[in-house]
This record gives C-alpha cells, structure tokens and sequence, in this order.
C-alpha cells in the first residue's frame, strides 16, 4: 500500500490531467461547432408572428420558396422567400400550433412547400438561428446536453479530490465568546478542578512570563474523567473568559471512511483556527487518537494520530501561536493504554471526578432552585438524603434526576419532595417497574421476595453479630427499599435498592462481605427450597460474585503473602492452581452465608408475607417490621461470627 504522501501525489496529478482533459474537451467541442457554421450572405429576418404563415394563403403565387425545418422538434421553423426580394424570412413556431398550420394553411390552400432536409440544416445554421442568437453558444449548448453525465461525474470526482467527499468530513461549529452561555461560578464545587483552569488561564494570559522562566512548551489540554462530569461546559468557561472563539468538533467526526480523509479533516480544522488567530480548538470524545499506534497491519489507520502529533506541536510555530488545543477523553492514562508520545504533548491535563455527597448536595439544591417558587416544597425537602442515594452520580445524571422528577410532578400535579426525588432517582436509573408482570406468579413472588430479603439480611448481618441496636443498624445501612416489582431493563423479578459509597478503596474484609451480601439471594433460596430448589434468577449474582473472587485471588494476591498479579503470569499450571483458590474462597464464604441466613429464617418467613402483600417495602418500613420483631431476631443471632468463616489475617497467614 503506498503511503498517503505517494497517494495524495497520484491524486494531484489524476486531478491536474482531468481538468486539462475536460477543458480540452470543451474548446474541442466549441471548434467543432464553430467549423460546422457556415456564413450565408442573405439578409435574414426573424420572425414569431405565426400571421405572417396565415397571410401566405394570399401571397402564394408571389412565393419562392417554403420549406419547414425539423417539424417534429418543440419549434419548428417556417422559412419562405419572396420572389424578387432580398430577404428570408424565418418564422419559428410552437409545435402546438405547426400542425393546425400545416392542416389549414398550407395543405387547406395548397401552398407548396418542402421539409427540410439534413443537407439543408448542416449548410443554413445561421439562417435558422433568431437575431441575437449565438450559432457556438447554441451548439456548445448541445455539446454539454449530450456529454451531461460524464461532465457531471467529472466535477464530482475532482470536487472530492479537492475539498473531500460531502458528509464524510468533520463538521466543526465556530462559537464566539458572545454566544457563550455561563461562567465558572455554575461549576459547582470541583474547587481542585477550578484551581487547575485558573493556573491555565494564568498561562494563556502571561505566556511571555513563562517563557522567561524558559518553558516554552505549547499549553495544549487534556481533560479525562467520566462521561457527564463538565468537560464540555469548562472549555466554554474558559474560552468565554479568555474572550477567543471556540471552535468544536467531536473526535468521532474524523472516522471518515476513506484514507486520509480524518488527517484531511484536522488540518482543514487547524487552518480555520489559524485564520481566527487567538482561538480554542477542542476535540471532544477524542479517546480513539491516544490509542498506542502500530496495533494493526492496516498501517494508514494511524495518519490521524500522527497528523494530530503534528499539529499539537505545529502550535510553536508563529502561525499558530496562539491556537489552544483542548481535547477531552472518558478514559486516562491510569485506567486504560495510551500512546505515550501523544500524552508528552499535553503539558496540561485535567483529570475531573465525579462529585463528592457534599458537592452532590449543592448540584441538588442549584438545579432545583432554578425551578419557579412553589413546585419545590423545600420544608419537606432532605437533599442529604438525596444526596446520599445518588452515590456515584455524575453532575449530568443529577440534573436527569431533577428533570425526571420534574416530570413526575407535572404528570400527578404534586410538588417535589423526598418521596418524589427519590422516585425520580429510582426512573432515571433502573427504569420503568412492573407489578403486573409477577402479579398472577405467586410461586415466583415468593421466590423472589425471599432472595431478595437474603441480600439485605446479609447486608446487616456484621451489625447484628456485633450487637449494635437496630437504631445504629439503620443508621449504617445502605438500603434504600426492597421490592418484588419487575424491572425489564435489569431482567429481573425485584430488586434491593441500596445507595453507595464515595470511597472505592475496599479491604478484604469489606470485598468479602459484598460477596457475602451477592451470596445472600441464593443462599436463602437453598435454605427454604433445598440446595436443587435454586433458580436461575441468581446468574447475576454469581457472576458478580466471581469477578470480585477473581479480583481478590487473581489480580490482587489478597491470599498470599505474594504480592503479585497471577493473570500476567503464563506459566503452565499456574492457571488451575489460582482457579483451585477461587473455587475454595467461594465455597467458604457461600457456606459462611448459608450457615448465617439460617439464624434469619424465621424473622425472613415472617417478612415474606408483608412484603408479598405491598410489593414494596421502603428503609423504614423494613426496619419499623423488624422492631416489632426484635425478640424474634435477637433470640437466633449467636454471639460473633459464625466459625466456619476465616476472615482477613487470619486467612491470609496460612495461604502462603
């Protein structure tokens, strides 16, 4: 395959030969017409006036001569000559009306005439031409009429050639600072993020400062974090501060289709920006171009990586001083590969991060105090608790939150509150829930009410063996509500909704524990069904559960007192030895859960019904049945935890 310089060489000369070659075929043509003319040297009048072939009835025997050229054409000519004068004449009709003439004119008073013949036509062009008509304009006309689509398909090719196939470039939107909406100050907490784009700022505005301290270096700007987190917005912010255009387009744009045609895009897209001087280039969704290069055979799959290297340090140059590129990703370096040669590029990167239950309070409260006074009923309002339950929500999600309850609002004429907000929440993330699905299935309800009532019992399980008081329980727990809805985005039959955490960094014991809580489910259905009683509806669970055991085993070497990652390792054997280890974890802490859910089997059996009866049980609901219950609970529950299981040190002291 040649390179895209050698191509782009072929293209050039393709499109210099082509042109040459259609021009040539059009003074061609014109020469040809032209030869084709000949001069007659009769005076020649020209006529539409069909009285003048009418008043031929009474003229007749005066006439030289009559002939009609092409009759069967749109507008037939009548050319006539008088006896003893000078002139011809040449009298053009619509074809409509030749024939009533031929009928009652010609034929009706027998006045002679003739067709003309093709000889005729070739030898008297100009005769048959009206005044002021062009005989070479006329035939060049005919020319272009006949080779139509070989001119056409010509254009198009040498139009792509030139400016690229329509539809298959990058479509990019110049945005004055003007047409800007916003500020800084509508970026809600990100106080770090903040503090990163105002010491960009201080760049931009005191490059010479810079410069003197020898740091020459292009500020070009990479922004990485998750997809709904202000990327977007910032770089609006910071053009509108710096007052220079914007200028957006989306890294998707530049898979065209054709070779060459993404590095065609960027530099169209880099010469607009130079045109404006000052300016922002910001490529969004751009995670395909820091890619390492070099993973195909297909080796022109890197020219847009490589052009985009180019250009990033094309900005030194005074054309393009002061060109800003900002280019946003959903992934960083630290959670995927990335070229390293395009990270030394950006001098500058901004790594966001979803918002912290404080900084969630305050997106909460500013979204919904946009909203007119009185659809908020701000008294019976709990945006901790909101807060809360959207754990790990982007800024953007949270404002989908707010939309949705808006919504539900409108729709029931209420106003927003707690109840509503967390309604809303439950739409926005799981989706429509469905009683009328499970509503005939009582066997199936009651299995799923009971898996699901093992999730949460295990999810408590620690607290109780502790012996904290069911006031301080709740208080720890992260239920949300129970239910035996059906849920068809999910594919299940009911579900625990619980909120999250703000911190991501589990221990063993806390990994164990989920598992544990993801075991739950099943165990409880072998513990009133029987271990062959199990149904399908913990595939998820499980899967779940083997992803963890497999990160704890496997990646993370939580077992061994060597501290490696076993799945880099490709030593035979080492394969069945880590699957032996997850296989023996599993079985542990699965006969731990199903050993601990049995102290919960009469306080779950009595759950069950109520449950069954609401379809939802909410936090409080759950646990104001479990104060009634409390001598129930309590009277099962041994002290500690059950002795089958062997947790942290202990089991990684002998795992050697």
């Amino acid at each position: 395959m040649p390179n895209l310089a050698k191509l782009q060489n072929v293209f050039k000369n393709l499109y210099v030969r082509l042109g040459v070659a259609a021009l040539l075929a059009v003074v061609l043509g014109l020469a040809i017409v032209k030869s084709d003319v000949p001069q007659d040297p009769s005076p020649v009048v020209h006529s539409q006036d069909i009285s003048q072939i009418t008043a031929l009835a009474a003229a007749k025997d005066r006439l030289d001569y009559l002939l009609v050229a092409r009759p069967l054409s749109e507008s037939p000519r009548y050319v006539f000559k008088f006896k003893g004068a000078p002139e011809v004449h040449v009298v053009k009709v619509p074809s409509t009306s030749h024939l009533s003439l031929e009928r009652e004119v010609l034929l009706k008073n027998g006045i002679p005439y003739s067709i003309a013949k093709e000889d005729y036509l070739a030898s008297h062009k100009a005769v048959l031409l009206e005044d002021g008509e062009n005989g070479v304009a006329a035939e060049a006309m005919a020319f272009f009429k006949r080779h139509a689509l070989d001119i056409v398909l010509i254009g198009l090719i040498l139009y792509a050639m030139k400016f690229g196939i329509p539809g298959m470039g990058m479509s990019a939107s110049v945005i004055t600072p003007d047409k800007l909406k916003g500020s800084m100050d509508d970026l809600i907490g990100m106080d770090d993020i903040k503090q990163e784009v105002l010491h960009l700022e201080d760049m931009i505005r005191n490059r010479s400062e810079y410069k003197s301290h020898n740091i020459d270096k292009p500020f070009n700007v990479m922004l990485t974090g998750p997809a709904g987190t202000g990327k977007t917005k910032l770089v609006g912010y910071l053009a509108k501060k710096l007052d220079v255009p914007l200028i957006q387009a989306s890294g998707s744009a530049l898979e065209s289709g054709y070779v060459g045609g993404g590095s065609k895009a960027l530099n169209a897209l880099y010469r607009k920006a130079c045109a404006r001087g000052s300016c922002i280039i910001f490529l969004d969704e751009a995670q395909t171009l820091f890619m390492p290069r070099g993973r195909g055979e297909k080796k022109w799959e890197d020219d847009t990586a490589n052009t985009l290297l180019g250009l990033l340090d094309g900005v030194k140059s005074e054309q393009g001083a002061g060109v800003i590129w900002v280019v946003a990703s959903n992934f960083d370096d630290a959670s995927s590969e990335m070229d390293e040669a395009m990270l030394r590029r950006f001098s500058v990167k901004i790594n966001f991060r979803l918002p912290n239950k404080g900084e969630r309070s305050a997106l909460l409260k500013s979204f919904l105090g946009r909203k007119k006074e009185g659809l908020v009923d701000w008294a019976d309002l709990d945006l901790n608790q909101v807060a809360e339950m959207t754990a790990n929500l982007s800024p953007a999600l949270l404002e989908t939150v707010v939309e949705r309850a808006s919504m539900i609002s409108i729709q029931e004429k209420t106003i927003i509150n707690t109840d509503l907000m967390f309604r809303a929440f439950e739409r926005a993330t799981l989706g429509l829930t469905d009683r009328a699905t499970t509503a005939e299935k009582h066997k199936q309800r009651e299995r799923v009410a009971l898996h699901e009532l093992g999730h949460f019992f295990m999810q408590i399980d620690p607290y109780l063996r502790q012996g904290m008081p069911l006031e301080q329980v709740k208080e720890k727990s992260h239920l949300l509500k129970i239910s035996t809805e059906a849920v068809s985005k999910l594919g299940a039959l009911g579900y625990v909704l619980q909120s999250g955490d703000d911190v991501s960094l589990r221990t063993l014991e806390e990994l164990e524990q989920d598992v544990i809580q993801l075991y739950g489910g099943v165990a409880a259905e072998e513990l009133f069904y029987g271990a062959r009683g199990i149904s399908v509806g913990s595939q998820n669970d499980i899967e779940k559960a083997t992803k963890m055991l497999n990160l704890m085993v496997n990646r993370l070497s939580m077992y061994s007192r060597s501290k490696i990652d076993y799945t880099q390792l490709r030593q035979e054997g080492s394969g069945e030895h880590t699957v032996r280890q997850v296989e023996e974890k599993s079985d542990e802490l699965y006969s731990y859960t199903l050993g601990a859910i049995r102290d919960y089997k009469a306080v779950i059996e009595s759950l069950k019904d109520t449950l069954l009866d609401q379809y939802v049980l909410s936090k409080d609901a759950v646990f104001a049945l479990l104060e009634e219950r409390r001598e129930l609970l309590m009277g099962h529950i041994g002290g500690g935890r059950h002795a089958s299981l062997k947790l942290c040190a202990d089991s990684a002291a002998i795992a050697v």
